[in-house]
């Protein structure tokens, strides 16, 4: 009887995302099996279990899926799911808490398109503020776009002490500086986009972060960016469909344009559907987290 591909998503929240479920099977996965309230040091057990059971043939037809919300602990999981692997038994793991790296990478690698497109330049040396920069997305993008030589603000909007955390974990996990920060009021705001060339917008859905009014104090800003597709959206005057479209509100900024969040969301989809296709097909065993996401990004746009 010929075997059936299996992916097991291991979850350390309560509940499996639907949407992954949905992503994995649409990727090509016959059988979904769900894990949840994971904890990291049960990890390489379950992994363990999952390799030596089907043999060879089946090893290469089973993949690991890795959520949550927490992107420190999802890469601590992909790391101990890689370290318990027995050659020739061994399988494909793909870490995408909350689909915040497949998001963060369509985000970060649409913006650097429109920079490149509109301003012949690349992240490297830009000055860059991520909104609800402490949720999973946010600190994504923050280190993807830190990875890329931007200099990079991650913004909470409550506590400075999260903030500072953190940007201090980011450096010991991934060798990247960030900025910690607050930003509760329309004058903090208004600092911290003063001389901004590039502004993300990760805050919750439903919350305007950025108004026309703060957008006009924008000297300097080239590309905004917003994954919120709930209305009020996160930066006033950025549709959901636009990509590249100028940024009517920011009078100040020379030719700034404007990310919506449907278009990030569309290379977003495109971009789980191949990284997990990747981990059914692939011949040999891969191991993707944010770094391999935009990647795959980049090539998408």
């Amino acid at each position: 009887m010929a075997k059936r591909s299996i992916i097991h998503m291991l979850n350390p929240m309560k509940h499996n995302s639907p949407f992954d479920v949905n992503m994995a099977i649409d990727a090509g996965y016959d059988v979904v099996i769900p894990y949840e309230n994971i904890e990291s040091g049960e990890v390489a057990g379950l992994t363990q279990d999952a390799i030596f059971s089907r043999g060879p043939k089946g090893v290469k037809m089973t993949g690991l899926f890795i959520g949550g919300r927490d992107i420190g602990l999802a890469m601590d999981m992909l790391d101990e799911a890689k370290g318990a692997m027995v050659p020739p038994f061994e399988i494909s793991v793909f870490a995408d808490p909350s689909g915040a790296f497949t998001t963060a990478a369509a985000l970060v690698a649409c913006v650097e398109k429109q920079l490149t497109q509109h301003f012949s330049q690349s992240l490297d040396g830009m000055k860059t503020v991520v909104f609800g920069g402490t949720g999973p997305v946010g600190l994504a993008t923050a280190v993807i776009a830190a990875e890329q030589g931007a200099q990079t603000t991650i913004v909470d909007h409550f506590s400075m002490d999260t903030a500072l955390e953190l940007a201090a974990d980011a450096k010991r996990r991934y060798g990247v500086d960030l900025r910690g920060t607050t930003a509760a009021s329309d004058a903090d705001k208004a600092r911290l986009i003063a001389d901004a060339d590039i502004v993300f917008c990760t805050a919750k859905a439903g919350i305007q972060v950025l108004n026309a009014s703060l957008l006009a104090d924008a000297k300097q800003l080239k590309v905004a960016g917003d994954v919120n597709a709930v209305p009020p959206l996160g930066i006033e005057g950025v549709n959901l469909m636009d990509m590249g479209e100028p940024l009517v509100h920011a009078t100040q900024a020379q030719g700034a344009v404007g990310v919506g969040s449907l278009a990030v969301g569309n290379v977003k989809y495109k971009l789980q559907h191949a990284l997990l296709q990747q981990t059914l097909e692939s011949e040999k065993p891969v191991y993707l987290d944010f770094r391999h996401a935009f990647n795959g990004a980049r090539k998408l746009v």
